[in-house]
């Protein structure tokens, strides 16, 4: 991918949504950081070029990512069926549930069981969402960890 391949901006549609926690606050401000301080985004079926400016939605019980370049001329949109992501999103938001919880009763040693298993239970989405992404946009494994972590916000139901 070369340098242009890139995101610049990324926007929620947070119209609906629960206000979120701290901690989901928290989640959804690294993970844009994150992702604006390094990615790789490109867009296998456009002409238009990059970098890019990505809107995300749910709309319509589907995942949209609206695409458009630095001048805000679209540059593709496309919808995913979220059915793939339900059941591995609730094991995510229960899994970080037990989390934040256990970080302020238990041990070092029994938080970083529990942590493990919310990174096993994260990287699956992330592989979900790569894979779902394919013919679409060519994504690297951090990038789809942090664009995993922004659906999740996306379906936070307080």
């Amino acid at each position: 991918m070369t340098s242009l391949n890139h995101l610049i901006e990324i926007n929620l549609d947070e119209a609906g949504l629960a206000a979120p926690t701290p901690e989901v606050d928290q989640e959804r401000k690294v993970a844009i950081f994150d992702l604006l301080e390094e990615n790789a985004f490109a867009l296998e079926k456009s002409e238009a070029p990059g970098p890019y400016k990505l809107n995300l939605a749910v709309r319509d019980r589907r995942l949209v990512f609206d695409v458009k370049t630095k001048t805000d001329d679209p540059a593709g949109e496309f919808h995913l069926s979220l059915s793939p992501f339900r059941q591995i999103i609730r094991d995510y938001f229960a899994i970080c549930e037990s989390y934040f919880t256990a970080v302020k009763t238990l041990p070092p040693s029994q938080i970083e069981a529990i942590d493990m298993g919310r990174r096993g239970v994260h990287n699956e989405g992330a592989r979900v969402l790569k894979e779902r992404l394919e013919g679409k946009v060519e994504i690297d494994d951090l990038t789809s960890r942090r664009l995993f972590t922004l659906i999740c916000v996306l379906h936070f139901k307080g």
